[in-house]
């Protein structure tokens, strides 16, 4: 379930964002024991021009209105580095 999941936050980021890179790692093994184990801890590393002239809030609210409902049911935790190219 995983996997899908990371390949559902793969396809909602490159449709919403266009990334010129676009990296996602399940970091599940990193909680264990954490409240929200099995829930879903992420990390997404993004390049994308859409990014250019934003600060790093409008960037990370960009990136969970991409991800929409999956936030609150789906993912318990996301780290983010969201940059623009060249950055």
């Amino acid at each position: 379930m995983t996997v899908e999941k990371v390949e559902r936050i793969r396809q909602r980021l490159t449709a919403a964002l266009a990334p010129v890179l676009l990296e996602v790692i399940d970091e599940g093994h990193k909680h264990a024991g954490h409240a929200g184990e099995g829930k879903g801890h992420f990390f997404a590393r993004i390049v994308s021009p859409a990014f250019a002239g934003k600060n790093p809030i409008q960037r990370h609210r960009m990136v969970y209105e991409a991800l929409g409902d999956m936030m609150p049911d789906g993912i318990h935790a996301l780290s983010i580095d969201a940059k623009a190219p060249g950055e």
